[in-house]
């Protein structure tokens, strides 16, 4: 909501006063007035009872009545003139006693109205023109700070950030060791010709702690610390963007040694020509002005930039260059090790029940980033807080991993008997086609109560961490992947739209097999597919890279591998219909099934209760 000006508010309520007064000083005073003539003839004709005359006035009363009034005033222009010419007139009238009395007042008195109206005239006058004068003055000071770069100066919640805050990232703090060296003793590096880099880039997915390190950085050195956004420097107007890079590094330059930290960099230092705008793209001018910042014809002495991102194959050539970004450093996703120290920083403040297994619960989220697990930890501190638990145990934790890969249960949800059973057969052809491969993770659970978007769901964690896969890994989790569809077609008779999105992953899969990873022996070890991304400007109108004889190569190979995988997952559900019936009869009565129930009824044994910490429960038995 826009707030008011309080200025202009006083300049109104002024302009009302004066065009009040002037008003009040027309209109005073007017009543029955009547001709000077009239008056004279009054006077003569001896029906003045009594007269004053004030302020330019003449006050009569009357003996008689005068159109029906006893009372008249009316204006006189020269009351020493009216004295001359009835003077001798009234002192007759007054000596016979037929005027009561009377008083000639030939000097006008000066009336509040006289005196206030030309101070309100001239005060306003004179409040209008600063009025005017200010918002002048003000606008230019609006347009002047428009080109202000809004940095944000030392941590936002003022909390200082070390590397004792920042676990599961020892490679890239040591990395960042060298700048805090640097920060608190330049002549250590000096003096052996060493220059410390000018930027560094902090490269990886979301959630893993790049912003983190960085004022982690600063806190250790002692440093002053500047946060910007990209998308701070980017306006309508052209030349905005430029001059909030020259002011954001004139303003460390004075606080120096300070740290200049510009959180997704990509929004303002995108490949140039990659856009519409042609040369006086306003992006375009803000890089190069932050290019001339960094290794320019300036020095930025005591100035170290850091940036980070998640998109680094966007990024200027030019602005990864030695000079400008001597060093990139790659902040992934913590290892189980990482992991585990992430969430004893995230745990500290929670209460934790006795059954929590901080290592149990690092095993089993391969793949989390800081992020995840901080709001995994979060998520289960709710689920306790709202059974009113003093704290949070491991079936919360169990049950907020399941909400955060899958959404939260919606047990409420009425389903028809039909949907369950080709839900059930669903998820147990997934179960099954992954129990028999044996390059698949084991499965920890599955259930058919409808979790988010998905009716039905299938987990299998990883044992640990997984940094690379082979060719038979990829075909046997498109194996994996078609068991739900293949499961319905055998034991259904028909297939439901629930395979969507499983054969949408299959097909990515398959299709990354044939033209990315060269793993078709008919193409070759040939890739044929570049990045996932097409930028408007320098790939417009882009044509492919291969003939249409290859790409309908491409369709066939992945046609045949995709027919490859079902043919197997046809073989595999069809040897075990029997235990895919157990589970799907198991699931329709108990609508959840844990690993180890799952197991024991592949194999013929007896089935075992269910537990709480189902997902979680694997692990603790493993080494």
């Amino acid at each position: 909501m826009k707030k008011r000006n309080p200025f202009s508010f006083l300049v109104y309520l002024a302009i009302l006063g004066i065009v009040f007064f002037v008003i009040l000083s027309i209109f005073r005073g007017v009543g029955n007035d009547v001709p000077y003539s009239k008056v004279v003839e009054l006077l003569r004709k001896e029906q003045v009872k009594s007269f004053v005359i004030s302020d330019g006035k003449i006050h009569m009363k009357l003996h008689t009545e005068y159109d029906g009034e006893t009372s008249l005033v009316t204006g006189i222009s020269d009351p020493e003139l009216f004295r001359q010419e009835v003077g001798e007139l009234v002192q007759q009238q007054y000596e016979a006693g037929i005027l009561e009395s009377y008083d000639f007042v030939a000097d006008k008195r000066l009336s509040f109205y006289d005196l206030i109206l030309p101070l309100l005239i001239v005060g306003g006058v004179l409040l209008i023109v600063w009025f005017l004068l200010m918002s002048r003055a003000s606008s230019q000071n609006a347009m002047s700070n428009f080109g202000k770069a809004r940095t944000v100066l030392g941590v936002p919640d003022g909390k200082k950030v070390t590397f004792d805050d920042v676990a599961g990232a020892d490679e890239e703090k040591q990395e960042l060791q060298e700048v805090v060296d640097f920060l608190k003793d330049p002549a250590k590096y000096t003096r052996i010709g060493a220059r410390i880099p000018h930027g560094i880039l902090l490269v990886g997915p979301p959630g893993t702690g790049k912003t983190l390190l960085a004022r982690a950085v600063a806190g250790e050195a002692g440093v002053q610390f500047l946060s910007i956004s990209g998308s701070d420097f980017v306006e309508l107007y052209v030349g905005v963007g430029a001059s909030r890079v020259r002011d954001l590094f004139d303003q460390a330059k004075k606080l120096a040694p300070a740290i200049i930290f510009i959180d997704e960099i990509d929004a303002v230092g995108r490949k140039r020509g990659s856009g519409l705008g042609g040369g006086h793209d306003e992006k375009e001018q803000t890089l190069n002005q932050m290019l001339v910042e960094m290794d320019g014809f300036g020095r930025n002495n005591g100035v170290i930039v850091l940036a980070a991102t998640n998109r680094p194959d966007i990024l200027d050539p030019a602005l990864l260059r030695p000079g400008r970004f001597d060093r990139q450093i790659h902040v992934g996703r913590p290892d189980v090790k990482g992991r585990e120290e992430i969430l004893k920083v995230h745990a500290k403040g929670k209460n934790l029940d006795e059954t929590v297994d901080l290592k149990v619960i690092a095993r089993s989220t391969a793949g989390f980033t800081g992020a995840d697990l901080s709001n995994l930890l979060n998520e289960a501190a709710i689920l306790a807080a709202r059974e009113d638990r003093p704290a949070m145990t491991m079936a919360d934790i169990n049950e907020a991993m399941m909400k955060v890969i899958a959404g939260p249960a919606k047990r409420s949800r009425v389903q028809q008997r039909r949907d369950l059973k080709t839900t059930a057969i669903h998820e147990a052809g997934h179960a099954v086609a992954t129990y028999n491969l044996p390059t698949q993770d084991p499965v920890r659970h599955i259930t058919i109560i409808p979790r988010g978007q998905s009716l039905g769901s299938t987990w299998s964690l990883p044992k640990g961490d997984i940094s690379n896969m082979t060719r038979n890994e990829m075909f046997e989790e498109i194996v994996s992947l078609l068991g739900g569809r293949v499961a319905e077609a055998l034991f259904i008779g028909d297939i439901s739209v629930g395979a969507s999105n499983d054969i949408d992953r299959a097909t990515k899969l398959a299709k990354d097999m044939v033209a990315r990873y060269g793993m078709c022996e008919k193409l070759g070890t040939v890739s044929y597919l570049g990045g996932d991304e097409l930028f408007i400007g320098r790939d417009y109108q882009t044509t492919k890279s291969y003939s249409e004889k290859v790409a309908g190569t491409i369709d066939d190979e992945v046609k045949a591998l995709m027919d490859q995988a079902y043919a197997r997952c046809k073989d595999i559900l069809a040897e075990n219909a029997d235990a895919l019936h157990r589970v799907v009869d198991f699931l329709l009565e108990h609508e959840n099934m844990t690993g180890e129930q799952f197991a024991a009824c592949m194999k013929g044994n007896q089935i075992g209760e269910s537990s709480d910490t189902a997902l979680l429960d694997a692990f603790e038995t493993e080494d």
